[in-house]
């Protein structure tokens, strides 16, 4: 136990480290935070509150975005579109060529392009995801009246992003 009080008194010491965890620590402040700041034009007494079950699909999905999905939080998304995009790409190098060779030949200027076309279609599966989220909350009635249409969905899809 001595040893181990002995390495955390270390970390402490390096400053790059204790930069980094304080970094890690601050983002995962600002994450729990904004899974509470529900999204502009959704009222959220007309949210499902009994979702919360971890046996159905949208209980899963809550439970990965650290309840921010059932809050209709700005952070609703969670990480699952980078996720997704990724293992898409890493699919795409056993089925396609280009892929294939950024992967197993191109080095480090193939994993700086795969990196890059990685992020592009994170934008396209949040843009999906997010369109599909809002749909769900439309079709439960979570809108506020009055909200108009157009301007919640432009809003909400740039906000999701």
């Amino acid at each position: 136990m001595k040893r181990f009080l002995n390495t955390l008194k270390n970390i402490w010491k390096i400053k790059e480290l204790r930069q980094r965890i304080l970094f890690t620590f601050a983002m995962l402040a600002v994450y729990r935070l904004g899974s509470y700041v529900v999204l502009p034009g959704v009222d959220p007494s007309q949210l499902d509150t009994g979702s919360g079950n971890a046996n159905d699909l949208l209980g899963l999905i809550n439970m990965f975005t650290g309840g921010a999905f059932q809050n209709a939080a700005i952070f609703a998304l969670g990480i699952m579109p980078y996720i997704t995009a990724s293992i898409v790409v890493q699919l795409l190098g056993f089925a396609v060529p280009y892929f294939q060779r950024l992967q197993q030949k191109e080095g480090e200027s193939g994993r700086k392009k795969l990196n890059q076309i990685t992020r592009f279609l994170t934008l396209a599966v949040t843009l999906v995801q997010g369109g599909g989220y809002l749909t769900y909350l439309v079709s439960n009635n979570a809108v506020a009246p009055g909200v108009s249409q157009g301007l919640f969905w432009f809003a909400n899809i740039i906000i999701l992003s």
